[in-house]
């Protein structure tokens, strides 16, 4: 369990020097108050700026910085992690990014992207994505776990279930697939190398036992077998040479093609990233005719302008992933043929190594006949000799086929593993598992804020509502208020269902504006009862509506400005 104990930040945003410092831990319910720009939502993007190098809402790293001071900009957060404690510091003007384990700093000598990857994986065990479905819930750049793509969804829950590490697991189990991939067909080689040497020796043995009497023109006549065997085999290799040259020519544009792939892959999600948020903004536009922050009506001529724009920037960034798509496709494919065309060399190198050991074999033969052709009684000392070498190359077959067989075996068993790992595996079952208690616990979380619908999510975590007077419809059929519920109920499912695994479980629960936008009175009471039952989490809300909810709150902060920075004051 994730315990946060303290957040402290200066000259984060509207914060000067003087650090705003925030104990995380001392109360079950803490309201935080103030103006319109005081600095209350600052919390919710120094906490993930700490924690991931990314505030909450939609802000530049270069913006975060005090814009009067310009420097010295320090977060700090403190947690335990069952008996640990840690302390993370990240800071801007100077660039700090700095982990400590009880009182020790973590070593710094890896990269800061594996520094970071360190803090998630080993010791936070959640990503940025999953942090904010079981710790935030804001009404700014927060992206409902219902609006998120199906890919997204698994990723959250798979992460609060515990269950990501299987995907870490295939990825080593990839790289090993592919290692023994290349060692069998080495090891296959070496011992069809060893075997058809063997057969070689083995004939030449027979033919010295069988022949070993015939004259000089037996030995002649198979001097000149030899010959055209060795000519055949030379035109065999040659044009296999040349094979390889070709193959060899075609694969020269291979790296640049997997590279552009690579890019092409980068800004297919860069615009799919752009599509969306554009869509966000258009939606909003379409959907609200005043703000629902500050509740001041929007200008319809501006709103027209507005959704105008972000229908042609939607159709651009659409038609651009469109063509992009197109690319990506042709240029797999090329990649795809490469992969043929370096399969089809391997087995051509394959054919010339036994080629190559089949005219060895040739030339000991035809050696061996013209020095029985000139000395017929080493005959009987060579066939011992032979023996002697087909007896040594019959224990290497043994082993090399010893060896085949143990990694086949190995890699047949890294198959079945990655075959268990896959999302159709082991991970299914742990969903297929979870799935109805996920849907029990929304369902009676709904039912606590007195919103009477069926909600189910499918194995693909994709919705289905239905209620007593209308037939099935989705998450986007439901007004803001209605959604808002839906939110909450599957954040307050995720708690549950990490508390069950032990995974992102944690004390902290921070909500932004939930009661300021969606949430009506009668919803805000029915939140309150949900609220009473989390003796263990420290619950943050921030809100406009102050005045009439001091008495709900164990604990009030109060933010204003002063002098154009940001001070707390204890109500």
């Amino acid at each position: 369990m994730i315990t946060f104990k303290r957040l402290k930040y200066k000259n984060f945003l509207s914060s000067g020097n003087v650090p705003i410092e925030i104990e995380l831990n001392n109360s079950q319910t803490t309201l935080i108050i103030g103006t319109n720009g005081s600095g209350k939502s600052t919390l919710l993007d120094a906490l993930c700026f700490v924690l991931f190098n990314k505030p909450f809402r939609i802000i530049k790293k270069e913006q975060m910085v005090n814009t009067i001071n310009n420097a010295d900009c320090i977060v700090e957060v403190e947690f335990d992690v069952g008996t640990n404690q840690y302390k993370i510091i990240r800071g801007i003007k100077p660039n700090l990014f700095e982990i400590y384990k009880n009182g020790t700093m973590i070593n710094q000598d890896a990269s800061t992207i594996d520094y970071q990857k360190y803090l998630e994986t080993n010791i936070m065990k959640l990503n940025y994505r999953s942090f904010i479905q079981v710790v935030l819930l804001g009404s700014s750049s927060y992206e409902p776990f219902m609006k998120m793509k199906p890919r997204y969804r698994r990723e959250v829950v798979e992460e609060i279930l515990d269950i990501r590490v299987f995907g870490l697991m295939d990825l080593i189990l990839r790289s090993q697939q592919s290692d023994l991939q290349k060692k069998m067909v080495e090891v296959r080689h070496q011992c069809d190398l060893i075997k058809t040497k063997y057969e070689s020796e083995a004939k030449y043995l027979k033919s010295l036992e069988d022949h070993g009497t015939d004259n000089q023109a037996v030995a002649l006549r198979k001097i000149e077998e030899n010959t055209k065997n060795k000519e055949e085999f030379d035109r065999k290799l040659q044009k296999l040479n040349e094979e390889i040259a070709v193959s060899q020519s075609k694969l020269s544009g291979q790296n640049v093609t997997k590279n552009k792939l690579k890019e092409l892959q980068k800004l297919e999600t860069k615009i799919e990233t752009n599509l969306s948020s554009h869509k966000k903004t258009l939606d909003f536009f379409t959907d609200n005719d005043t703000c629902p922050t500050c509740t001041q009506s929007i200008d319809e001529d501006f709103k027209e302008q507005k959704c105008n724009h972000e229908h042609q920037i939607i159709s651009k960034l659409s038609s651009g992933l469109s063509e992009l798509v197109e690319e990506l496709t042709k240029q797999e494919e090329k990649v795809m043929e490469f992969g043929k065309i370096s399969n089809k060399m391997q087995e051509m190198n394959v054919e010339i190594a036994k080629i190559s050991t089949s005219l060895e074999a040739l030339k000991k033969h035809s050696d061996q006949v013209w020095v029985d052709f000139n000395n017929v009684g080493q005959r009987d000392t060579d066939i011992e000799s032979i023996k002697l070498e087909l007896e040594e190359m019959a224990r290497n077959i043994k082993d090399a086929e010893t060896n085949l067989n143990k990694v086949q075996e190995e890699k047949s068993y890294v198959d079945v593993l990655r075959e268990i790992l896959n999302d159709k595996g082991a991970k299914a079952q742990i969903i297929r598992k979870y799935v109805p208690i996920m849907n029990q616990l929304i369902n009676k979380y709904l039912q606590q804020m007195d919103f009477y619908v069926s909600f189910h999510l499918d194995e693909e975590f994709n919705e289905t509502v239905k209620s007593r007077f209308r037939d099935t419809f989705n998450y986007n059929n439901f007004s803001e208020g209605e959604k808002m519920r839906i939110d909450l109920a599957l954040l307050f499912t995720w708690r549950d269902i990490a508390r069950m695994k032990n995974s992102t479980n944690t004390n902290l629960l921070i909500l932004d504006e939930i009661f300021d936008s969606s949430l009506d009175n009668s919803g805000t009471d029915d939140f309150f009862k949900i609220i009473k039952g989390c003796t263990k989490e420290n619950i943050f809300i921030i809100s406009h509506k102050g005045d009439i909810l001091f008495d709900r709150f164990t604990n009030i902060i109060k933010y204003e400005k002063v002098k154009n920075f940001t001070r707390l004051e204890n109500v």
